[in-house]
């Protein structure tokens, strides 16, 4: 198994916010979480990335129990997350932005930015050569030295993209990775998605926009209220009574 959760809960005092959640995310393929607001989405990304610890369950990836690991080390092992507002350094660079995504790979201490050593230079130009490469990537070069303040909603989706790029990941969490944005933006991040599998990298996703999840996602499961109500391809879920009575019902077209 890729990644694996078993009776994956989370309780907050008296509210259960996801209980007992069986689900693999199937490596190589893009991989979508459904369900009305409120139905756990965001707790259950939070709880496989580590921002949360479990109530009961577990969370393991390519076999090894990561359920009590903190974000960071889960970052390190290969598992990225943007998250469903994009938080940048605003007065900062495109390019700066995104090479702080890389320093996650990197060695150097304080004494070695301080002293600026061989093995700090060396360290600063590969972050900067990996920012470069996935800032080409998700098309972004041309902005890469405007002020993340000044740049479009839909350019700063990219740069979250990037971010998580170049942490050179094996899976990336999209959290609503197209609220805000038109459709002809949307259908440009969903060719980025694409683009992401194709090159080896692993999706899992949550979104409301329900046409482009039928369309794009290999697997798709739905929560509601908390609890897994259905799990299949497109047409497994399209036609599926529950969901359609929990949450596609008239919206199917949204």
């Amino acid at each position: 198994m890729f990644i694996e959760t078993r009776k994956l809960t989370k309780k907050f005092g008296g509210l259960v916010a996801v209980n007992e959640v069986d689900f693999t995310i199937e490596k190589g393929k893009i991989n979508a979480i459904i369900g009305p607001n409120g139905a756990g989405k965001s707790t259950f990304f939070n709880l496989v990335s580590g921002s949360y610890t479990p109530s009961s369950g577990q969370v393991f990836y390519k076999g090894k129990d990561i359920t009590k690991l903190p974000p960071n080390k889960i970052a390190t092992l290969g598992v990225a997350r943007t998250f469903q507002t994009t938080n940048l350094f605003e007065q900062s660079t495109v390019l700066d932005n995104v090479i702080v995504g890389h320093r996650l790979r990197t060695r150097s201490n304080l004494f070695d930015a301080v002293l600026r050593t061989k093995r700090y230079k060396e360290e600063e130009k590969k972050c900067r050569d990996k920012a470069m490469e996935v800032l080409d990537f998700v098309e972004l070069t041309h902005v890469r030295d405007e002020l993340a303040v000044n740049i479009s909603q839909e350019e700063k989706k990219r740069v979250a993209f990037a971010l998580a790029l170049a942490t050179d990941p094996e899976v990336v969490f999209l959290d609503e990775p197209t609220a805000g944005i038109n459709p002809g933006e949307t259908e440009g991040l969903a060719a980025l998605m694409e683009k992401m599998v194709k090159r080896g990298i692993t999706v899992c996703l949550i979104e409301h926009k329900m046409k482009m999840i039928m369309k794009l996602a290999d697997k798709i499961m739905v929560l509601n209220y908390g609890e897994k109500i259905a799990e299949g391809t497109s047409e497994e879920i399209m036609n599926d009574q529950a969901v359609i009575e929990a949450y596609l019902g008239g919206d199917a077209s949204a």
